[in-house]
């Protein structure tokens, strides 16, 4: 089975649709402590490590691994985008965007037989251009086909979100039985666009408030239909993984975490039933979502060194009130049986933070076809 690394691993939005793909992950390098926890409970069997990628060199990378040269079939991941997003502050001189460089570094020193690096389309904006210019310098005497940028919007790939993000992708032609080209990850015709109401179908729609705890966010759920987005959104566990007590109480009593609620005001409530579907929210901004439509992007929020801000959520469409992390995960493609982190803020800023796992099954399943 062909193995990857994943970096900035995040909760695992990429590892899932790799290894879903036919993947082994091998490993999964990611700083947030909180991310690893989400991580390590969805993958058991790979090996985590809490470590800062600008200070790996490939071959320590390898080792803890436990791999040798030759042995990496793709260095996957999404370096950090908050220096590169419209939402944020664009800042040229962000210090995480140096680990663009980095990722393309340890491309250059483990030279695996692809690599598959996802950021936000704002990377592409021309201010950046000598960042991106001197990430790929690194591969130039590398035996590299590098792809021009594949711009993706999940909702086109069966997903129920517009989330769009670009994907940069080159492979050696020698571990390969044929090339690629960009239309190769195109959405076929087959894929059924899944709006918000069919993908919060089940979940329930009454929240209570005060059920704040991890315990309290364990709640049953109906009978689904059938299709390929509940085919993954309620089994195709892959080979050792997912979290042994999320899968018990799923697929055992179908009870599904992350239901825990939040404490709105009078006022706040009387807002958001006002509402109507696809407005905003004048104070709060946030939109409340369209049953016949597609999530917005969800946003992440900060972690704790840049304040722990808690990002804007959307509002349910029949319930007055922002979704619940289960419903923020079922909006950007995770199964149910996926456990998050267990408080509300740390869930929300990793879905957020996420690659759905449709788009990167998607994208795997293309590029493990070829793969000699």
């Amino acid at each position: 089975m062909p193995r990857i690394i994943d970096l900035f691993a995040g909760a695992g939005g990429i590892s899932l649709g790799a290894v879903r793909a036919g993947f082994h992950l091998s490993g999964a390098v990611e700083l947030d402590e909180f991310a690893v926890d989400t991580h390590s409970r969805n993958f058991p069997n790979s090996t985590h490590l809490k470590l800062d990628v600008a200070k790996l060199t490939g071959a320590e990378l390898l080792s803890l691994v436990g791999l040798s040269n030759g042995e990496l079939s793709g260095l996957v991941g999404g370096p950090p985008c908050q220096g590169f997003s419209a939402i944020g502050k664009r800042d040229i001189a962000d210090p995480r965007n140096n680990l663009f460089h980095h990722f393309f570094r340890l491309v250059h020193e483990i030279q695996p037989a692809f690599f598959l690096a996802e950021n936000v389309p704002g990377i592409l904006d021309e201010k950046y251009d000598e960042i991106r210019t001197n990430a790929f310098s690194q591969l130039n005497n590398l035996d590299y086909t590098i792809l021009p940028p594949i711009k993706v919007r999940a909702s086109d790939y069966g997903a129920p979100t517009t989330r769009t993000r670009i994907f940069f992708f080159g492979y050696d032609q020698r571990r390969f039985r044929a090339d690629f080209d960009v239309q190769d990850f195109a959405p076929t015709a087959d894929i059924q666009p899944i709006n918000v109401e069919t993908a919060l179908e089940g979940l329930p729609v009454h929240i209570d408030s005060e059920w704040q705890s991890a315990e309290a966010g364990w709640r049953p759920i109906e009978a689904l239909p059938e299709g390929y987005y509940f085919e993954r959104i309620l089994n195709n566990v892959p080979s050792n993984i997912g979290h042994q007590e999320s899968l018990e109480r799923f697929f055992g009593d179908m009870e599904v975490s992350g239901c825990m609620g939040t404490r709105h005001t009078s006022d706040v409530i009387e807002r958001f039933t006002r509402l109507g579907w696809g407005e905003t929210d004048k104070i709060s901004r946030a939109v409340r979502l369209s049953p016949s439509g597609f999530c917005p992007t969800l946003r992440a929020g900060t972690a704790a060194d840049k304040g722990s801000f808690q990002a804007v959520r959307p509002i349910h469409h029949l319930s007055p009130r922002v979704i619940t992390p289960r419903e923020a995960a079922r909006l950007q493609g995770f199964p149910d049986w996926f456990v998050f982190q267990p408080t509300k803020w740390h869930s929300f800023r990793q879905i957020g933070n996420s690659v759905s796992p449709l788009v990167s099954e998607f994208i795997f399943t293309k590029i493990r076809s070829k793969l000699i």
